[in-house]
């Protein structure tokens, strides 16, 4: 059985007769009975009764007619979607990323992205609150943690990448302090705190710490500096005010560059991860199945990781 006998009993039954269904499909009526005889024989069933007034379906028609409505429309779907993907993609799209992550790695990546498809146009909103996206009329948001959404099955998510937060200090401030060797030795040390994309009742005087496939520890920090300005806490751990917690996204080049040292290379805070966020609808555009595809493979690899001149990612062990 194939495409053809599956559009041959569809007709069948909506045009109620068999040279109906032939003027339907472009075939000769001799043709069309010879073919649902064959149909008819192979399968072992008869599938409609014939008069010389109307043709109507049996049980086993109709339920074949059912199935061939369902499979016929999966090969338009598909049909639609090859030629979508044949096409250029073009038109609007409209997005909202979160400022530090937007500007250094979304902005970048969506530049790119146009210039691989020009009729595409792009409208990036930064900001800090993740705004009503279907309210609003965004297509949807680059967004890092698990952002609060309270009508789950009115939204899509994806995850495009991990991250995570990792502890930092200035090489300054670890000649004068020490270089913590347990998570519990934060609290003698002065702690930089960020006070951004706080969600109600969120305390930001604990670090939920974890070790790869270890047990989170809730260690209580505390300093004399914060602020709701990430950069800011930023400029702070570089002259050596103290420690930071910070996406690791962030601070890998400076990382790389020796102006910060990652502190508790094994611990970290893995609340970060990079998410698609949309509002649910039942069929996408190609040009936004494109885009969150290229931001999936672009951060994929996790690109800000740096790499030590030992080859090593910072926060893994080196084997002896």
């Amino acid at each position: 059985m194939d495409r053809l006998d599956l559009e041959l009993v569809t007709a069948i039954r909506q045009q109620g007769s068999l040279a109906g269904a032939a003027r339907t499909l472009g075939l000769t009526p001799p043709g069309v009975t010879r073919r649902l005889a064959a149909l008819e024989a192979q399968l072992g069933v008869r599938l409609f009764q014939r008069s010389t007034r109307r043709v109507t379906a049996t049980a086993e028609g109709e339920s074949l007619c059912d199935h061939a409505r369902v499979l016929l429309q999966g090969f338009d779907a598909a049909e639609s979607e090859m030629r979508e993907r044949r096409s250029a993609p073009s038109g609007p799209i409209r997005l909202v990323a979160t400022f530090g992550f937007g500007r250094h790695w979304v902005a970048p990546a969506l530049a790119d992205f146009q210039a691989l498809y020009p009729a595409v146009s792009i409208q990036l909103h930064l900001t800090e609150q993740l705004p009503d996206l279907a309210v609003d009329g965004y297509d949807g948001a680059i967004w890092l943690w698990h952002a609060p959404l309270t009508r789950q099955a009115e939204w899509t998510s994806r995850r495009l990448a991990r991250n995570q937060r990792v502890m930092v200090a200035s090489p300054g401030y670890l000649r004068r302090r020490g270089m913590p060797a347990d998570p519990q030795d934060l609290t003698q040390h002065d702690c930089l705190v960020v006070r951004e994309n706080l969600e109600p009742g969120q305390r930001v005087d604990h670090w939920h710490l974890r070790q790869a496939g270890g047990q989170p520890r809730h260690v209580p920090v505390r300093g004399p500096l914060s602020s709701n300005a990430g950069e800011v806490v930023r400029d702070w751990c570089l002259a050596g005010k103290g420690i930071m917690l910070r996406s690791l996204w962030d601070v890998a080049p400076l990382l790389s560059q020796g102006k910060l040292i990652q502190v508790l290379p094994d611990w970290s805070m893995p609340d970060a991860d990079i998410h698609w966020l949309a509002p649910y609808r039942p069929q996408i555009p190609g040009r936004i199945r494109l885009m969150v595809e290229f931001l999936a493979e672009r951060f994929r690899a996790e690109p800000w990781r740096p790499v030590s001149a030992a080859g090593a990612r910072p926060g893994s062990r080196r084997k002896p």
